[in-house]
This record gives C-alpha cells, structure tokens and sequence, in this order.
C-alpha cells in the first residue's frame, strides 16, 4: 500500500534535504536566490500542463511547484526570517481581508465592486507596507516577463483614472505609434536605438488594445503562438509528404501550403 504523506512530512523532508552532514549536496548548497529560475520553470510547466490537458502531470508539477515554496519557507527558517507557519498564516489573513464579501458579510452589488475593493485593499496594504512609496506602480516586480508587466502597469493606472474609457483613442494610438515607428524607418540613416523605442511604444500600445477587449495579453500571445506553431507543423507535413524541404520552396509556394492548412482547419 502507497505511503500517504502529510504537509508535515514534506516540511521534515526538507529539513531532512537540509540537513549540514547528511543532506543532499545540491540541496544544502542552494541560496533564496539560486532557486528563482527553478520557481518560474515550475511555475510555467503547471501553466503548461493545464494548456495540454495534461491533468495527470499537472498533479506532479503542482508538487514541484509546492516544494519551491517549502524550500523557500526551509531557507529562510534557517536565516531566521520566517517559517512556512509564517506563509500560511500571512496568506490567510490576506485572503480574508480581502474578501469581506465571503468572510465578514459585507455585500456588495456585482463583480465589478468585488474587484474595486480587491484593489482599494492592495493599495491599501501597499501604502502599509511601504510608507515611502510614491507611485501606484511601486510594487509591480521588475522579473515579469515584459508582456505581463505591460498589462500590470496599465491595470495599475487604470484604477486611478489614467486611462482611456472607450475603444477608439486606444486603436488611433496604435495608429499612431505605428506611424512613428515607419518615420523612423524611413530615415535617411537608421537610429537603431530610437527604432526600438518606437517598437516598445507599438507593442505597448497593442497590449492596451487587448486588455480593453477583455482579455489577457499574456494568455493570448500563447494561444497565438500555439495556433502559427499548429500551422507550421501541417505546413511542414505536407511539404515533406510531397518529398520536398521547406528550403527547396519558394515563399508563394509555402504560402500556397500555408493557405491550404488554414482551409483545412
């Protein structure tokens, strides 16, 4: 019969890792800021699990992504900062402050006064936090990947009113930022450096776009690229099934191929 283990018996076993004479040598050797890559590779193969319907392997990586935050919890026990106690207290606490609609009977008219109250209390417990901060935008972590933190920023502006309230200025300024980055082009002598800044400001101003339609930019560029990658293996099966490589094609033969995989879907 399988052993069941309890979240105690993952915390000793990390102690166990842990331990300076009979632990594991890359265990006892890994810092706060060794295991971050780790966490975003655990974190993005749960992500990836879900997204393949994977739900046998996503109990697995949700484990590994639990050890990240034992490990976490171990390392700083022994710096002296805080335990996992510590973690599960402080999540706690934050879910029910947050939620006073669940936890404390207070009502409120719809999700979108739900929403304004999760973020009046995270300005809140950000102005807590730091008493010197200065702008709204303080707390948002430098390591997003940048699709995300453009998203995050923008979100973050919104809630104090910088923010378009209807869709068409949104779509001029891609227009916009679209124009400058051709004026750029079209200089008689290429500025690298101010052509990337004009293509941060399109992208930028794209991310806007999506998140006012309602949607995640982050989820749908992965779609996005799920969908060209789908394409582009078809495209490549037919090739090779005609006996032939993608480099012996020309580009409106391929195109040709890339028209038929889009009929055929």
């Amino acid at each position: 019969m399988t052993h069941t283990y309890s979240m105690q018996d993952l915390l000793a076993l990390m102690q166990q890792l842990r331990d300076p004479e009979n632990g594991c040598p890359w265990d006892k050797k890994q810092t706060l800021q060794s295991l971050t890559a780790y966490t975003i590779e655990e974190a993005y193969e749960v992500v990836d699990s879900i997204e393949q319907n994977d739900l046998g392997g996503l109990q697995s990586e949700l484990g590994d992504l639990l050890f990240q935050v034992v490990f976490y919890a171990q390392l700083a026990q022994e710096q002296g900062l805080f335990n996992f106690q510590d973690v599960v207290n402080t999540i706690s606490e934050k879910l029910v402050r947050r939620h006073p609609h669940v936890f404390a009977g207070k009502d409120f008219a719809d999700v979108a006064a739900v929403s304004a109250n999760w973020e009046a209390e995270k300005a809140k417990e950000r102005q807590e936090k730091d008493a010197d901060a200065i702008s709204v935008l303080d707390d948002i972590p430098q390591s997003l990947p940048a699709l995300m933190r453009a998203a995050k920023i923008q979100k973050r502006c919104a809630t104090v009113g910088f923010d378009w309230h209807e869709l068409p200025p949104v779509i001029e300024k891609i227009h916009e930022e679209l124009n400058e980055v051709m004026a750029e082009v079209n200089q008689p002598e290429l500025d690298k450096k101010a052509l990337g800044e004009e293509l941060g400001d399109l992208l930028f101003a794209n991310v806007n776009l999506v998140r006012h339609l309602g949607f995640d930019p982050e989820k749908i560029l992965r779609a996005g690229n799920h969908k060209f990658e789908r394409r582009f293996r078809a495209l490549e099966q037919i090739v090779q099934s005609q006996g032939r490589t993608l480099k012996a094609c020309s580009l409106d033969e391929l195109e040709a191929v890339w028209q038929q995989v889009k009929q055929m879907e």
